[in-house]
């Protein structure tokens, strides 16, 4: 049986036991992209229009549209900005001691008296860029950005000592009390999205609503998926550098034979495995190879924070008590509204993580673009993030 509904061709079972919202293409710039949503109610597409929510069954579709749906759908959601904003400048910066070793560079920017934000940098070990800031609106958001233990600005630089998911969770306590901020939205992908969910469960109190992109888990499959051969198989051009710094009789374990050679005594030794390493994750971040992001690779001091605190975190499986820690403790924050952009086509953090995350907490809408990998920068995700917080801004000034 096939059914045709908005001119869209659908198999009865293509999306069986799924809410799902059809999503036109939506056109950021020269390229255009399209995603699905699952969510419970009407989404609003570029054009500001509703869009009709289908829900699979095994014996066809059933539509939820009721009388008066499309009225109340209107009120509450407004067509949403998807443009990046423009490049702004910190209203404040400065740093913040942690413990006896680490300080962690912060930033604020947009308004001062605004909706407070803070920005969860991917990695671990990527640090922030100036163009973080330009997925909020700066007259709305009070934006916050801030380096974590070992990256960026932050010192002492690629260090591991103290270093542990735990302890981020406390610097951010520490520079939410430090800015004197009740509580604040949390913004955060790929590493960020651990980082948000392992925060947010710890301090469910704190977290106005959270915007997540590129879902990582770190679960033993997510990692053995991108670092012991599995993404491999998509990229083995891009693959078979980063195998072959490691001899044939060491490659059981490619995360922990990088580690060995990232804590070398030898200088030389670190440098050559962190830009392996690091060259290997910019080749595939994005749908379509970008060269800037390939470039970062060859930065010696980038490359040694992002890989020697990546391996760090992955040999340590994220100083986590257990694999599914985050989906066990999904009930701690399944009242914050949550938006999660996931790429269809995400290497780096597959598509399997954020779907078994919707599985847990169908309450959290999920966005799904049809035509981009990992990158926050990639058309389609970036106007599913900004959509995503002027959807919780929405709500906020509608409270």
């Amino acid at each position: 049986m096939r059914l045709s509904i908005l001119g869209i061709a659908l198999s009865s079972n293509s999306y069986y036991c799924a809410s799902l919202s059809l999503i036109p293409p939506i056109s950021t710039s020269s390229s255009s992209s399209s995603s699905l949503s699952f969510s419970k109610k009407f989404t609003p597409s570029a054009s500001g229009k509703r869009n009709l929510v289908l829900r699979g069954q095994s014996v066809g579709f059933e539509s939820e549209l009721k009388p008066g749906d499309l009225m109340e759908s209107e009120k509450e959601f407004p067509e949403f900005n998807r443009n990046l904003y423009p490049s702004i400048e910190p209203y404040s910066s400065g740093f913040l001691k942690v413990s006896d070793i680490h300080t962690i560079y912060w930033e604020q920017s947009g308004n001062p008296n605004g909706h407070p934000v803070v920005f969860l940098h991917g990695g671990p070990g990527g640090g922030t860029a100036p163009s973080n800031r330009k997925f909020f609106d700066p007259d709305f958001y009070r934006i916050i950005l801030f380096d974590q233990r070992g990256a960026g600005k932050s010192t002492p630089h690629a260090c591991l000592v103290e270093n542990t998911t735990w302890d981020l969770i406390s610097d951010i306590e520490k520079l939410r009390e430090h800015l004197e901020i009740p509580e604040w939205q949390v913004f955060g992908g790929s590493w960020g999205s651990t980082l948000a969910l392992a925060y947010s469960q710890s301090h469910p109190d704190k977290v106005t609503g959270m915007v997540l992109r590129g879902i990582f888990l770190l679960r033993k499959k997510e990692i053995d998926w991108f670092y012991e051969g599995g993404a491999a198989s998509i990229f083995p051009d891009a693959w078979e550098p980063f195998r072959d710094l490691i001899p044939e009789n060491e490659r059981g374990s490619f995360v922990d034979a990088y580690g060995k050679r990232l804590n070398s005594d030898d200088q030389e030794v670190q440098y050559a495995a962190a830009r392996a390493w690091t060259m290997w994750e910019m080749m595939t971040a994005h749908l379509f190879p970008n060269n800037d992001n390939i470039k970062r690779g060859e930065d010696d001091k980038f490359s040694l924070a992002f890989a020697r605190i990546e391996n760090h975190y992955f040999v340590n499986r994220g100083f986590f008590p257990s694999d599914g820690f985050l989906l066990d403790n999904i009930d701690k924050i399944r009242h914050i509204k949550t938006t999660v952009v996931q790429g269809r086509y995400d290497v780096c953090c597959p598509m399997m993580s954020a779907w078994d995350l919707h599985k847990a907490w169908p309450e959290a809408d999920l966005k799904v673009i049809q035509d981009a990998g990992h990158s926050a920068n990639e058309p389609g995700i970036a106007a599913e993030l900004v959509a995503a917080n002027e959807k919780l801004k929405h709500i906020k000034k509608g409270a």
